[in-house]
């Protein structure tokens, strides 16, 4: 399942939900390969927003350090080493899933547009992922993946038949990424 928190703070739920998928990551996979995809896809499907700066700094902070916990401790029931491009990957995941911003008005601190990924599989290849970036309020309005926030666009689209948000729409520059594999993540490799 996929998780939105839309005022993440310091990420305690999240935090939470990522060690539950992770358990649930380590008794799904045969194999360390299997559970490096699998930790990563696990915490692909965890995303947030938090108004505050401080408070989203601490929300990757505490991300990070619950993933390369429960990670490097899993990891060692399979008798490998932790995979640094698995720990690489999962920071850019994280860094990408965790957004400074107003949940309300769709926008960062620099009154941009917030952006969020989305992590799909590769049909015929479970090891790759295709990453495409989208706008919060395309996610929202559904013109963008729906599959994010399933269930809370009415809910949170309190002013879009009223006239509050007159400016012209931002038109930011959103990438699609080149397929590779989950472990690959963190090379970023733009198509």
């Amino acid at each position: 399942a996929t998780f939105f928190v839309p005022a993440a703070g310091e990420g305690a739920f999240l935090v939470e939900l990522l060690k539950q998928k992770l358990e649930v990551a380590l008794t799904k996979s045969n194999s360390a390969s299997a559970y490096n995809r699998n930790c990563l896809i696990a915490l692909a499907s965890l995303y947030g927003i938090e108004y505050l700066e401080d408070n989203v700094e601490m929300l990757v902070m505490n991300m990070i350090t619950a993933f390369n916990r429960a990670y490097i401790q899993g990891i060692k029931t399979f008798d490998k080493k932790p995979s640094y491009q698995v720990l690489d990957s999962a920071k850019v995941i994280i860094r990408t899933n965790m957004a400074q911003g107003d949940t309300l008005k769709h926008i960062n601190a620099d009154g941009d547009p917030i952006l969020f990924s989305e992590w799909k599989r590769v049909k015929g290849k479970p090891n790759w992922v295709q990453r495409t970036e989208y706008t919060f309020e395309s996610i929202i309005n559904e013109s963008g993946p729906t599959n994010l926030v399933a269930g809370e666009t009415e809910e949170l689209d309190l002013f879009a038949d009223s006239d509050f948000f007159s400016e012209e729409p931002l038109k930011p520059k959103l990438h699609r990424y080149k397929p590779c594999k989950w472990i690959d993540i963190y090379k970023q490799e733009v198509e």
